[in-house]
């Protein structure tokens, strides 16, 4: 026994040599590291959940910066703007023709529109090139301007007519030319209802465009 062992103490309090008993317990760093990260953590939570509540009552909108909420208002692009003007009968003139061996189809026709609000021109016998030529009810011919704006709005007034379309040509007018095909023009409430919903499609509403805040 050493003489540095207290009296009546032995085994592993047994002193030997120059060590020297240790009286206290090892220290418990990693306990302590685990709690603090675990109440590093739990504040977090508890920060984020404040966050989502405060989402929740508000509605999760963001308030814009003073002198900039007119920034994030709601603006139309100016090209949607500008709606697919159809032009009226009254706008359009329609010169009459008649290329069957029928006589008067042309006057009649004339008179039918001009009752539906078209403007006519001339009215006669079509051209010899076109002269017993037509087979099918008739043929629609305009600049080609009129594509998609006249020549649609005078083709509701007789179904089935071939729409032609002449680069050279000079004018606004239109020129109906009758075929063997025709009977009539189309009935009159048949004819109102493909305009109406012909001038509906041809009208392009504005689309919003919003500004990112």
């Amino acid at each position: 026994m050493s003489m540095l062992t207290p009296p009546g103490m032995g085994g592993q309090y047994r002193i030997t040599g120059d060590k020297y008993p240790r009286m206290r317990p090892p220290r418990r760093r990693g306990r302590l590291a685990f709690v603090v990260l675990a109440s590093v953590a739990a504040l977090g939570l508890i920060g984020w959940g404040t966050l989502q509540l405060i989402d929740v009552f508000t509605g999760g909108e963001k308030t814009p910066a003073a002198g900039r909420a007119s920034d994030c208002r709601t603006k139309a692009s100016p090209a949607a703007q500008v709606a697919t003007a159809l032009p009226k009968p009254g706008e359009i003139t329609v010169n009459v023709y008649n290329a069957t061996a029928r006589a008067g189809l042309a006057k009649a026709t004339a008179d039918e529109l001009k009752k539906r609000g078209f403007r006519i021109g001339d009215v006669g016998n079509a051209s010899k090139e076109f002269d017993k030529k037509v087979k099918g009810t008739g043929i629609l011919v305009g600049p080609a301007s009129a594509l998609n704006t006249s020549l649609p709005v005078l083709a509701t007034q007789l179904a089935g007519a071939e729409r032609r379309t002449d680069a050279a040509r000079k004018g606004a007018g239109l020129d109906l030319i009758i075929g063997d095909g025709f009977k009539n023009l189309t009935r009159r409430t048949a004819a109102d209802q493909a305009l109406a919903k012909l001038t509906t499609a041809g009208q392009t509403p504005a689309t919003p465009k919003k500004k990112n805040c």
